[in-house]
């Protein structure tokens, strides 16, 4: 509920701070007092629009903070979670309106988007007047409430999470035609695709393999001749090794001769013979290294050409086209497949539509016997209120091609307020009074149905005395024993029902003289005196004088002090 209000600065409110407390609080002054201030202050707090006019005069800026006792299960929580705010004991809203028109707004003491704001402050407070544009005269809201008032609140969230789930299935359906399409109109070049890779079967680093032996060859075939002329000058005709080895033969036939003087000659000329030898086996193993058919050549050119062609066609590297045969044979796998798969999937998509459908009708049954119901809660309500000529009608239309994730009705409130006339939308048929007794019977028969937990009502005993006035404050009464309910209010019977009282007054500011120190300064007598509004919490003597006055006018006589009385101790 609704645990203070503090204004700044706000029209003719210099600085007003209220506690409220539970029950039914009514608001009464003279006309023109300022009680219609309260509650644009209060709208300003929770959304409504912004304008500089509202800075009282003088001021640069003005200010609305409202604080809230929240309920562990108010759905204000999720809002607040939602919007990652700070969510710790009391929830405070507070709403800057500069004189300039530009606005501030913070939750919590974090600043907030307007439509934050709203949207937190529609779950906390309803506005009611004779010219409302929001709370049940929206027929947006009226599925909901109707819903709220028959329970089925549940079951139509369930729907909505069923009519997702049949979203979802059709869009896998309709995905899944859609690639198949696509996917026919290649099916010819996927198939190819998979002949003519499947022909070339390329294997992971080849390419880089047949590379470097293509380029090992050419350098062979460049260098052979050379490794040949070398291979011939050691080994062939024009090769020492043979007179070396004759000149070594007869050295040793001497050695016995002059040992000292041939030894080492034979050791010099036996390791150059060596050294030829080696060298003749290496160039004999570089040869045979270097050695290919011209053909070997020519094939790794023929294979590197078509695997690099083949990656330009693909757009893939050379290295990659093995990935790229497995991918089109899986595409070509899933197309001769997909029919079966296909069928899978409608299949979900059918089996989901008919759970969304059953569970759509058991709640459009519901909503109709409800709407019934309904009316005849409201109906129950309307003769007290002046309205006995009236009908309040429940109009659900249903229209199962226009199905949603909230079903497929259109849930709407119609008036009929005479016999023989045409009914048609609240708002449209009813007056400003009826359309405030309407929504009167409405909120008693919804009261603890989906209601949020602090409502306001704007005058809407306006051109109705007697016994109506009684009978809407009597309503009033039994509202607040479910949730927190402020009403302004002219009419005496209405005030009597109330568990607490203020009254709204205006009057000039003391201590007005520029330059005073204290509330005992008064400005000069030619000098107009600025006006504000200030509010009293009345007691019970309190209480029975302001009905009097609201009874009696501007003089109050005994006997309407008798007469409140009289009131005060009906509604007790």
């Amino acid at each position: 509920m609704l645990a203070s209000l503090s204004i700044r600065d706000i029209v003719l409110i210099e600085k007003l701070d209220l506690s409220l407390a539970d029950g039914l609080t009514v608001l009464t002054g003279e006309t023109g007092a300022g009680k219609s201030i309260l509650l644009d202050a209060v709208s300003l707090a929770l959304g409504g629009r912004g304008d500089g006019a509202l800075v009282r005069h003088g001021a640069q800026k003005g200010q609305v903070t409202l604080v809230f006792d929240l309920a562990p299960d108010h759905p204000a929580h999720d809002i607040l979670a939602g919007a990652d705010l700070p969510d710790e004991g009391p929830l405070v809203i507070r709403r800057v309106q500069m004189a300039d028109g530009r606005t501030r707004a913070s939750i919590n003491d974090e600043q907030v988007s307007v439509q934050t704001l709203r949207l937190i402050g529609a779950s906390l407070v309803e506005l009611h007047g004779q010219h409302d544009d929001r709370a049940m005269v929206d027929a947006a809201s009226h599925r909901a409430l109707l819903d709220a008032f028959a329970g089925l609140s549940g079951a139509a969230s369930g729907l909505g999470s069923l009519w997702r789930l049949w979203r979802e299935a059709l869009e896998n359906a309709r995905a899944e035609r859609a690639r198949i399409a696509a996917a026919e109109k290649e099916a010819d070049f996927i198939r190819h695709a998979v002949e003519e890779l499947g022909a070339l079967a390329p294997k992971p680093g080849e390419e880089t393999q047949l590379a470097e032996r293509r380029t090992t060859m050419m350098r062979s075939e460049k260098i052979a001749g050379d490794l040949s002329e070398a291979l011939d000058a050691v080994s062939g005709g024009a090769s020492p090794i043979p007179a070396l080895a004759a000149a070594v033969r007869r050295l040793e036939r001497r050695a016995g001769e002059a040992q000292d003087l041939v030894r080492p000659a034979v050791a010099a000329i036996d390791e150059a013979l060596n050294a030829l030898e080696m060298a003749r086996g290496h160039l004999e193993t570089a040869l045979a290294d270097a050695a290919f058919e011209p053909a070997e050549l020519e094939r790794i050119e023929e294979r590197l050409f078509a695997l690099r062609a083949a990656g330009r066609k693909y757009a893939s590297p050379v290295d990659d086209l093995p990935a790229v045969v497995a991918r089109f044979a899986g595409q070509l796998e899933r197309l001769d497949q997909s029919a079966t798969y296909l069928a899978g999937l409608e299949r979900v998509s059918a089996d989901a539509e008919a759970a969304y459908r059953a569970a759509a009708d058991t709640l459009s049954q519901g909503r109709h016997a409800a709407a019934r119901r309904l009316d005849d809660a409201v109906g129950a309500e309307l003769a007290p209120l002046k309205l006995e000529r009236a009908t309040f009608i429940t109009k659900v239309s249903s229209d199962p091609a226009s199905a949603g994730p909230d079903g497929y009705d259109q849930v709407e409130f119609w008036v009929r307020t005479n016999p023989g006339t045409r009914p048609g939308p609240l708002m449209k048929v009813a007056s400003g009074g009826e359309l405030a007794r309407f929504l009167l019977a409405l909120k008693v028969v919804l009261a603890d149905k989906g209601s949020a937990p602090t409502l306001v009502f704007d005058e809407i005993d306006t051109g109705v005395g007697g016994a109506v006035a009684d009978a809407i404050g009597l309503r009033l009464a039994r509202l607040a024993d479910q949730v927190q309910v402020l009403c302004v209010t002219h009419a005496p019977q209405v005030a009597a029902r109330a568990r607490h009282h203020l009254l709204i007054a205006k009057g000039a500011m003391d201590g007005a003289m520029d330059g005073a120190m204290d509330g005992t300064a008064r400005a000069p007598a030619d000098q107009e005196l600025p006006v504000t509004t200030s509010v009293a919490v009345l007691g019970t003597r309190d209480r029975r004088e302001e009905i009097a006055r609201m009874l009696a006018g501007a003089t109050v006589t005994a006997e309407a002090r008798a007469a409140a009385d009289r009131l005060l101790k009906t509604a007790r």
